[in-house]
């Protein structure tokens, strides 16, 4: 009797639900109106290597996103009155002639955030590294506007490198445009690696984008930043060689746009562009298959423009503004070191400096290979420390004055005693900015070993005993120099005594291994 009382029950309750919700449904149906939406719908009738031509769309915008089948994406290049010229932004080999394509009525955007740190990324902000979707609370459009001038403030902060020769004579500062150029194999991505892995704790976010390269160069640049825990502050955006060259060419833009959301928060930010050499073949591929108008190098006459309004927006915000900031680190490669070809020639003129890697360096065994007489920064000297102002003088003229001397000494000349001296000093200072990759050094340990050698410590050192001496050095002065080395790191001025006292030590220390090794011989 009970059972049949609870099922009576239950039925009631069933059949007042129902009444309800049909209730709900009727009054929501009476009260909507159907709306009819027009939906533009054009044509495929040209499918070519990563562009498609399009017929129809007659209000579709220019770098609006349309819709193939398969939510395959495209980019609107041309618009033409005959024809609509579309950059495909995946792979192209499903779209057939005759294919609809629809617009999405919005211009190309990417997810931007603290979602992405630590992730791998394509251009388009899909995921490429097996950890899940990128939940991103905002977007960005890939194509912005540079800040304005009167937003921006002069560049003083320092963005150390860890790489002595850097730091000290080609400084680049937070904010600048600092460009890295070379022969193919010479150290250019090392140099960029070194920097990112340099970041840690210094509370810089750093976005490396590989345009064109292999897949296995962009994975062991990957698995170097995860063992040096330098993940956790980086995004990794990837446009691989065998990528639509759409994907190629959105990348740097794309990667611009995650650091602005940084940068608009008053954060730092430093943006690598791996390389842009691959990224203007890519353009050039795109605009002779939309049938552009080739120029010099069959390089579209607007190649300048796509690397200038991408440079220009990286900047130091006023403090009004956040303060925050965008380092820009472009890399090109050059061919048989010739860097006045039009790419290179172009990017020189755009950025605030070049840091030049000679293969005739490189060959020699000095690594990194950096040019100093032809690498310049045209912001640093504002933006260096003060403790670097004290021998960055003297170095740049020691090693200029030996660049010179070994030259002629090479016809075999007798040589006076000051300038065998001079020769020598310099080829000391030619072996203290010797450094291994993937070993960035402090600021302290860095002063401590150009003073050693400018103030003529290391004179009577053994050439093939520099690099030994070097350690010993920095480690003595780490330890009995502490007070020092904090304020060097905070950004005092040496003083005289400073001067002196790092000076006697490396002295003393240089004094204690050439008796070490003259017991040693003995």
């Amino acid at each position: 009797m009970k059972a049949m009382k609870r099922d009576i029950s239950s039925r009631g309750e069933l059949k007042l639900f129902l009444e309800q919700t049909f209730s709900t449904l009727d009054s929501t149906l009476a009260n909507s109106e159907a709306r009819l939406r027009e939906k533009e719908v054009g044509t495929v009738h040209f499918v070519g290597q990563g562009i498609v031509r399009v017929s129809g769309l007659p209000n579709v915008r220019s770098e609006e996103l349309v819709l193939f089948p398969g939510n395959r994406l495209g980019l609107v290049f041309n618009v033409d009155p005959e024809e609509i010229g579309i950059v495909a932004l995946d792979h192209s080999e499903n779209i057939s002639v005759g294919s609809a394509v629809r617009r999405t009525g919005r211009v190309l955007d990417v997810p931007v955030g603290e979602a992405l740190l630590g992730r791998v990324v394509d251009p388009m902000g899909r995921p490429l590294d097996n950890h899940g979707e990128v939940v991103a609370a905002r977007r960005l459009p890939v194509e912005r506007e540079a800040p304005a001038i009167m937003d921006r403030a002069p560049v003083t902060v320092p963005l150390q490198t860890g790489i002595k020769v850097i730091d000290s004579l080609i400084a680049i500062g937070r904010g600048q445009r600092e460009l890295i150029l070379g022969d193919r194999q010479t150290g250019k991505t090392a140099i960029a690696l070194d920097t990112i892995i340099n970041q840690k704790d210094k509370d810089v976010i750093c976005i490396y984008c590989a345009i064109g390269k292999q897949s296995a160069d962009t994975a062991r640049v990957i698995s170097v930043l995860e063992s040096f825990q330098a993940m956790p502050y980086c995004i990794v955006v990837v446009a691989a060689g065998e990528d639509p060259p759409g994907l190629q060419y959105i990348a740097p833009y794309a990667a611009t746009s995650m650091g602005e959301y940084f940068m608009e928060r008053g954060q730092d930010v430093l943006v690598i562009y791996d390389d842009l050499t691959r990224h203007a073949r890519s353009y050039r591929e795109l605009s002779l298959l939309l049938r552009r108008p080739p120029g010099r190098e069959a390089y579209p006459g607007d190649i300048f423009y796509i690397h200038a309004r991408m440079l220009e927006r990286a900047t130091h915000f006023r403090e009004e503004l956040g303060g925050g900031s965008l380092t820009a680190i472009p890399i090109i490669e050059t061919e048989g070191q010739d860097i006045s070809a039009y790419i290179p020639t172009n990017l020189i003129s755009i950025t605030d400096g070049q840091i030049y890697l000679s293969a005739r360096l490189f060959q020699k065994g000095m690594l990194p290979a950096i040019d100093v007489g032809k690498s310049v920064s045209r912001v640093g000297g504002k933006t260096q420390l003060p403790a670097y102002r004290t021998v960055a003088g003297d170095l740049r003229l020691s090693y200029s004055q030996f660049e010179e001397l070994e030259t002629f000494s090479r016809f075999g000349a007798r040589l006076d005693e000051g300038t065998r001296r001079t020769l020598e000093r310099g080829r000391r200072v030619r072996e203290i900015l010797r450094q291994k990759q993937y070993r960035p050094l402090r600021v302290a340990d860095q002063i401590a070993a150009l003073l050693s050698v400018t103030g003529g410590a290391l004179d009577g050192i053994p050439l093939e005993s520099v690099g030994e001496t070097e350690k010993r050095i920095q480690q003595v002065v780490s330890e009995q120099l502490t007070d020092l080395c904090a304020r060097i790191e905070g950004g005092e001025p040496l003083s005289v005594q400073d001067h002196n006292s790092l000076l006697e030590l490396s002295r003393s220390v240089v004094g204690s291994e050439l008796g070490r090794h003259r017991d040693a011989d003995f």
